[in-house]
């Protein structure tokens, strides 16, 4: 039987990009990717859940950090190829470095200018290691 998640359209490592998107302010807060059952455990609890890559492991947003996103909708694009969480970021934290947003470094004059302030020490925010 045919489920919402075969309407997705995973790409040969079976992972879908993900983009986290704030609710409130629309700001996108990350950038991470999915497989099937990570995509299915977020619909499921309401919490993002992403594939880390670099890991090789399921990781539930938060887990280390106590930064869980709650998620209120799930979004898929036109091409059923991009995913997008509408999410509640506890902490108002979504990056490891300890800023709101991973996208915190903008193009100015040739030079990548950072535009947050670090909210929280990322020393105090994992026990061993970064969260990524």
């Amino acid at each position: 039987m045919s489920t919402w998640l075969d309407e997705i359209r995973w790409d040969n490592q079976g992972l879908v990009p993900v983009i986290a998107q704030d609710a409130n302010s629309q700001r996108i807060l990350m950038f991470a990717y999915a497989n099937r059952e990570a995509v299915a455990l977020t619909a499921e609890k309401g919490t993002a859940h992403y594939w880390t890559r670099s890991r090789q492991k399921l990781w539930h947003k938060g887990e280390e950090s106590g930064h869980f996103q709650h998620v209120r909708e799930i979004r898929l694009d036109c091409d059923g190829d991009v995913i997008i969480y509408s999410i509640d970021q506890e902490g108002g934290i979504a990056c490891h470095t300890g800023r709101e947003s991973c996208f915190f470094r903008v193009l100015r004059d040739g030079v990548w200018e950072i535009t947050d302030e670090v909210k929280k020490d990322p020393s105090q925010i994992y026990a061993h290691g970064h969260g990524h």
